[in-house]
């Protein structure tokens, strides 16, 4: 965690906190670059046209806290979130922290699976393979076959 890093609590489901952790677990990161990396994966839907489920995960109950840190960048978003949410859905979430919360189940609601691919993807499963010098000899060993 970086000293200018916005810390929020995120209402989840007991499964939601527990498919969270493992997805963290999963890719060696915490919860908190996680749920950066689910704003960031979903928001895109959010904003241009939401999703049925929407006012769905604005009105489920979830009775579970996470504390989550988030780069101010992305705290910065969460107002305007509401704003989008309320318009899209004609539900007002409660909080910033409400509507991070709502991103954050309906990011969850996709395959397991297909989630720990995509933070695979987004972090690199071998940091070897995106380190500059094993690019360039890769690079170098396929110009020279």
């Amino acid at each position: 965690m970086e000293s200018d890093e916005v810390m929020l609590a995120v209402r989840l489901t007991t499964a939601d906190r527990t498919l969270l952790r493992r997805l963290a677990h999963g890719h060696r990161g915490d919860v908190s670059e996680v749920v950066a990396d689910a704003l960031l994966d979903v928001l895109p839907a959010v904003l241009t046209g939401g999703t049925p489920q929407l006012a769905d995960e604005l009105r489920r109950f979830a009775p579970c806290a996470v504390t989550v840190w988030l780069p101010p960048e992305l705290a910065e978003l969460l107002p305007a979130l509401v704003d989008r949410m309320t318009d899209l859905s004609g539900v007002r979430p409660a909080s910033p922290c409400a509507a991070l919360g709502a991103a954050v189940r309906l990011w969850l609601r996709q395959d397991p699976a297909l989630l720990m691919a995509g933070l695979r993807t987004l972090h690199g499963t071998d940091a070897r393979s995106h380190h500059p010098h094993h690019v360039a000899h890769h690079v170098a060993h396929r110009a020279a076959a």
